[in-house]
């Protein structure tokens, strides 16, 4: 993702926004108020930036369920960085947390559990971005998600260390 000449920042309280040429890094403590801002700003930037509906409400959902990962690994008000950028092909997701020892894992939950509550999120994931990688970084770690626009932009689930 390139940044701007001049990258538009805005910043509220445990909420720090960068705008780039096609998406935005936002440093935030996580909560319910910053989750809306972030599903908002999503769907704004990327209409703007010419995606079409299916893969705005993709990249929404997923960033969503990153986030909420995220603080079931770290705990509420966790401090998130969390990237987005329409490209050519597909919408990138990616959400750095502080913990490098809770990585990811998916669940044994059915999607179409009615009576399930939890554990279908990385089912969906796979769904809605295949080819999703964790990389471990020297302050935490990172959830690289590429939501299709067109055509799929990777291949199969995988753990990078930098």
């Amino acid at each position: 993702m390139t940044l701007m000449a001049e990258t538009v920042t805005e910043s509220a309280p445990g909420f720090y926004l960068m705008r780039t040429d096609r998406g935005f890094v936002v440093h935030m403590c996580a909560c319910a108020e910053h989750l809306q801002r972030l599903r908002d700003m999503t769907g704004t930037t990327l209409k703007l930036a010419g995606v079409g509906q299916e893969a705005v409400e993709s990249a929404q959902l997923v960033a969503s369920e990153l986030v909420g990962n995220a603080v079931r690994a770290c705990g509420d008000l966790v401090p998130l960085v969390v990237e987005l950028g329409a490209e050519k092909s597909c919408v990138s997701v990616k959400v750095h947390d502080p913990e490098p020892n809770r990585m990811p894992r998916r669940r044994l939950t059915a999607l179409d559990d009615e009576d399930a509550e939890t554990g279908r999120g990385f089912g969906l994931i796979d769904l809605l971005s295949p080819g999703w990688q964790t990389r471990i970084t020297p302050v935490g770690k990172q959830i690289i998600c590429r939501v299709p626009a067109t055509d799929p932009c990777t291949t199969n689930a995988t753990t990078v260390k930098e």
